[in-house]
């Protein structure tokens, strides 16, 4: 329960980086082949190398695992790979497969040198991960006919395939299942300037009329995120078309940005409070998670899961033995002078 309210929470930020109902059209802003890519380019150059070499071979491409925060784009990356492979691709995620059947109809459905997308792989039931693993290397499935005295298994040939990974947690796979993938990229946070791209070329899809100090103000206040760069364009568009000329420029995204209590560094008004909250209420820190959720009255694993990752990301925060603690950083953020930290 505490998880879905968790979620739920992230889901009404503008800044959530996890997919939300306002990303529906996301799928047509994406980019289709390696060179249309924004950014991650020492994955996409050592992609571009494999994905090459296996064309010459005639071969399915290595497996591949894409791993790091939400929103940059390793969905965008599996679709990329089957369409520089020139094959069909499968999306599924972890929690959809429940059992062993689930999976197996997946894999025998697949032609020669598809692609099957798994979302969320952390998140796969632990024996359905152990039937994948003959899929992966054999290319075969392991099948147990009856129950009892009589079963028996039996071997089922599988076309060749590649298997992408995605996942946000790449601690939380077992070591099996790692060691299985081929290729394994890390997609790091996007720079300010190849956001601006971005978003400069989502608004040319959008049709929204922007110019490049616009587009860099909504990319500098993005957390390093294409999806949440392309959801806050969307709103700084509602406000360029109810209160301005249309035309998104600096002045314009600042206004926005500023309704919607977005920050210069991308922070919102939940960020703000949480850390504003450790300053007053006990001095910056330590303070534990549970005090600190008890205090701000949500939950504890919203905190970690939601408001937590950005903040420690850009130094407001840090996680100690004791409890959280508020950097210099934050103080001079947020216009607070330094008093000091508890003493315990």
């Amino acid at each position: 329960m505490a998880i879905e309210f968790g979620q739920a929470m992230e889901e009404e930020r503008i800044v959530s980086s996890t997919l939300t109902h306002d990303d529906e059209q996301e799928g047509g802003l994406r980019p289709r082949l390696l060179h249309e890519y924004t950014g991650q380019e020492k994955a996409k150059d050592n992609l571009e190398v494999y994905i090459q070499a296996a064309r010459l071979r005639a071969e399915p491409l290595d497996h591949v695992l894409l791993y790091g925060p939400p929103g940059l784009g390793k969905t965008t990356l599996a679709g990329i790979i089957a369409n520089e492979m020139g094959v069909n691709i499968r999306i599924t995620s972890g929690p959809a497969i429940e059992k062993a059947g689930d999976l197996a109809a997946l894999l025998t459905n697949l032609n020669e040198n598809d692609v099957l997308f798994i979302d969320e792989i952390h998140r796969l039931n632990r024996s359905v991960e152990e039937v994948l693993y003959p899929a992966m290397e054999d290319f075969a499935l392991d099948i147990i006919i009856g129950k009892g005295p009589a079963a028996r298994s039996i071997r089922l040939d599988l076309p060749k395939f590649t298997l992408i990974g995605a996942t946000t947690r790449a601690g939380q796979l077992s070591s099996p299942l790692r060691d299985r993938f081929g290729v394994q990229l890390r997609l790091e946070l996007y720079t300010p300037e190849e956001l601006q791209a971005i978003v400069t070329r989502t608004a040319g899809i959008l049709g929204v009329d922007i110019d490049p100090s616009g587009a860099m103000e909504i990319a500098r206040r993005s957390r390093g995120t294409p999806r949440i760069a392309n959801r806050i364009l969307k709103r700084v568009r509602d406000f360029a078309q109810v209160k301005g000329s249309g035309k998104v420029d600096r002045t314009m995204a600042d206004v926005a940005l500023s309704a919607l209590e977005i920050d210069g560094l991308g922070l919102d008004r939940t960020d703000r409070r949480m850390l504003e909250s450790i300053i007053r209420n006990f001095r910056g820190g330590p303070v534990g998670l549970e005090t600190l959720a008890a205090t701000i009255g949500e939950e504890s694993v919203t905190l970690e899961d939601v408001y937590e990752p950005y903040l420690l990301q850009i130094g407001f925060l840090n996680r100690t033995p004791r409890g959280r603690c508020v950097t210099m950083k934050a103080y001079e953020h947020l216009g607070i002078p330094y008093q000091g930290q508890m003493e315990l």
